[in-house]
């Protein structure tokens, strides 16, 4: 597996303030020269060593030596009509893509949506960013860069940034913690540890591991289904991490970090919206220190899945309050700029249609071997 772009340089961005502190060192310069280049690369987000004009111009020339400031290129970029969400297309230095989503909310906050794979192979159902395979892992520059690109096309700051974009952030584990210790460092971009979420379709070791950090980011588990018979079509890796696997560690990762977990589950039509899975919901997550997202569907060409009517959605929501869970119904925001994940990527032809279809799913047992998803 690839985990990163080609290069015989070093990417500054993604390096922690200890290394660059030890990197200038080894250049012959004070320790001091390795908070300035992080303030350069984090705060004011230069794009090139040369930017970095209040340093000595033979360190910068000894730093472009050895060192670069990755590469990100907007390739295609799309407003929602009512401005809640701007997505962007990104070109990575080796030609592939990924996306990103600028989202607004009336009470001012402002959050970055950023990727940490080219594709997925997690294989759900439902979603568009498998419809293009899995490539490889971003490296924590070019999760870093998306955010930075995000910020420099805005005029407010940046407040939340989820790790809900492509891919599976826990199966690019440490690249994706790296780029969380950076967001949320003095040196860094200042974002709070709280207004950190990371995502993750129920990697149950990854999760426990997680848990040892001690972070104080959101984790989201991804359910989309409260039974493993479900679960195994729309979220195939639940083969390999079961349900019960998958609250294990999640009860674990709750008592090490003190945090309030959240649950996310994708409402789909006739598929996992009925009053016998709400109630199934509620058991599972019962006495849980959690809450959970419903997010009706975003629906995806090729893919035959489709969004429940609004009743039902509230009926779902209705039931599972019901077993003493706080509920909320995210409320959709760029669907008319294809803002679920990999669409914008299909959008511009850069993904394959989905092969499967929900009535594949249900002859013989069938799984969606034709999807993926993050």
């Amino acid at each position: 597996m690839t985990t990163g772009p080609a290069s015989t340089l070093l990417d500054l961005r993604g390096l922690l303030l200890p290394e660059l502190e030890g990197f200038v060192e080894r250049l012959g310069e004070p320790r001091y020269r390795g908070r300035q280049v992080a303030r350069w690369l984090y705060v004011r987000g230069a794009a090139a060593v040369d930017e970095m004009t209040d340093l000595p111009r033979a360190f910068r020339d000894r730093l472009a030596e050895g060192a670069k400031i990755g590469s990100l290129a907007v390739r295609r970029t799309q407003e929602a009509p009512d401005a809640s969400a701007t997505k962007f297309l990104v070109a990575l230095e080796d030609g592939r893509t990924v996306e990103c989503v600028r989202m607004r909310f009336a009470d001012g906050r402002r959050s970055a949506c950023i990727s940490t794979q080219v594709g997925c192979a997690m294989g759900c159902a439902f979603c568009a960013t498998g419809l293009g395979g899995f490539s490889r892992n971003l490296s924590p520059g070019e999760i870093l860069g998306q955010f930075l690109l995000i910020r420099a096309h805005g005029r407010a700051r940046l407040s939340n940034v989820v790790f809900m974009g492509m891919g599976e952030p826990l199966a690019n584990y440490d690249a994706t913690v790296r780029a969380v210790r950076i967001l949320a460092a003095p040196y860094g971009m200042g974002i709070g540890m709280r207004h950190i979420t990371v995502s993750t379709v129920g990697l149950a070791p990854q999760i426990r591991r997680l848990a040892g950090e001690r972070l104080q980011m959101t984790l989201a588990v991804s359910l989309h289904a409260p039974a493993d018979s479900l679960r195994d079509h729309l979220v195939p890796v639940n083969r390999r991490y079961p349900l019960a696997e998958v609250m294990a560690a999640c009860r674990e990762y709750i008592e090490a970090t003190g945090r309030r977990l959240t649950f996310e589950y994708v409402l789909i039509d006739g598929v996992n919206d009925g009053a016998d899975e709400a109630r199934a919901l509620g058991r599972l997550l019962a006495g849980a220190r959690c809450h959970v997202n419903l997010i009706p569907l975003n629906p995806v060409d090729g893919i035959e899945y489709r969004r429940p009517p609004m009743a039902r959605v509230r009926a779902f929501a209705s039931a599972v309050r019901s077993a003493g869970l706080p509920v909320t119904v995210r409320i959709e925001r760029g669907g008319e700029i294809q803002a679920a994940c990999g669409q914008l990527r299909l959008a511009a032809g850069l993904g394959r249609p989905s092969r499967w279809t929900p009535a594949a799913q249900g002859a013989q047992g069938a799984s969606p071997a034709g999807a993926r998803s993050s």
